[in-house]
């Protein structure tokens, strides 16, 4: 089993060529070989199949370190776009991937960038079916912004930075994210306003826990800021580093970062028996 090992801004995954691989991913085997001790030790791994309809370069699966499946990852998606660019999949500049949550079009900008059109936000959706119209709600003495990006997200402000150093992140994170409203579990961005267009946010999400960054929760963040009334170019301050989310007045986003290889290798036969055996 051949892989290679990515991080953008600290959010780090494993990536496989799923065609023909052997054993195949199970919800045990992602957990193993997402386990930071006993595994290769990622925040979740991306599995790159070839599409199954035309238009498209490549079909994306990514599955979360507790053995589930994401719709979608910004910092995912972009590791997925560079490696399929690098592992010479496209020569492309811009081209089309599946995923779960619908297309993804990426824009190649250089040897480690690009910008991800994420497709627009929506307020309203099955991830929250009682929620109204306009996605606001109140959570365990929270305020939250509702946003939809292929996956679930809740977005709250706080007053100010020191609220949000100090706020207990996994307990607050991690009791929403299971809250029973939301029947397919969220992800949590608590975020504030540093200056015009910019923003610091720390990032639960569902299925991974505390992240160094996230991509679709930054746009979950951004997203709750413009509609707050900020610029519509929001530059998002998070543990591993920034992002630039593009929110324009239909929702429609844009996200741009980096994304890099860190090693790439073979399994050993050792963890490939406990792979067959899990």
């Amino acid at each position: 089993m051949r892989f290679e090992k990515w991080q953008a801004l600290g959010n780090d995954y494993v990536i496989v060529e799923g065609e023909g691989l052997e054993p195949s991913l199970t919800p045990a085997r992602v957990r193993l070989l997402c386990d930071r001790h006993t595994g290769i030790g990622a925040d979740g791994v991306l599995e790159l199949l070839p599409p199954d309809e035309p238009g498209f370069v490549a079909r994306l699966r990514i599955h979360n370190p507790d053995g589930s499946e994401a719709e979608l990852s910004g910092n995912g998606a972009r590791e997925a776009i560079m490696y399929l660019r690098r592992a010479g999949w496209t020569d492309a500049t811009q081209f089309s991937i599946q995923t779960i949550a619908g297309e993804i079009r990426p824009t190649i900008t250089g040897p480690t960038t690009c910008i991800v059109d994420m497709g627009r936000a929506r307020l309203t959706s099955r991830d929250w079916p009682d929620g109204p119209e306009d996605g606001r709600g109140e959570i365990r003495g929270h305020a939250f912004q509702h946003v939809s990006i292929g996956n679930p997200q809740c977005a709250i402000r706080v007053d100010d930075v020191a609220a949000l150093e100090a706020l207990d992140l996994v307990a607050e994170g991690g009791a929403i994210e299971c809250d029973p409203r939301f029947p397919n579990r969220t992800n949590v961005s608590f975020w504030t306003e540093l200056a015009p267009g910019r923003i610091r946010a720390r990032i639960f999400e569902r299925g991974a826990g505390e992240t160094q960054s996230s991509g679709t929760g930054s746009c979950g963040a951004a997203v709750a800021y413009v509609l707050r009334g900020g610029d519509e170019r929001v530059t998002v301050v998070l543990d591993g580093g920034e992002l630039v989310v593009h929110v324009e007045e239909d929702l429609h986003i844009d996200l741009s970062g980096w994304a890099i290889p860190v090693y790439e290798g073979h399994v050993s036969d050792e963890l490939l028996a406990l792979l067959r055996d899990a």
